[in-house]
């Protein structure tokens, strides 16, 4: 998973690449749990480009893509988004695994 360093290196990527978005900060206790199954998930779906957000460091990406929790994870296609699984609440394996197989093909 690449750690985003700036806004426009999320905007080239989603214009370039299918990107999966997780948004998530060090002091998050649901971000902490899902870290361990992250690798597993993104060889699962090696189409995508994962890219990790911090939510403290790039406040305005989440005020304007309507971020008010995390754990949440955006996808883009094409260019535009193509789902959301946004939330305060934790997200387990197979939440995360369901919500990128029902994404557009």
């Amino acid at each position: 998973m690449e750690t985003l360093k700036t806004e426009e290196q999320l905007n080239n990527w989603i214009k370039e690449e299918n990107v999966i978005a997780l948004f998530s900060a060090d002091w998050c206790p649901d971000c902490r749990i899902i870290e361990p199954v992250l690798p597993e998930i993104e060889k699962t779906f090696p189409t995508y480009k994962f890219v990790l957000i911090d939510r403290d460091q790039f406040i305005e990406i989440c005020q304007d893509n309507d971020i008010f929790g995390i754990p949440s994870f955006l996808a883009f296609k094409n260019g535009q988004e193509v789902g959301r699984f946004v939330s305060k609440d934790r997200k387990s394996k197979e939440e995360i695994i369901e919500f990128i197989e029902g994404l557009p093909a």
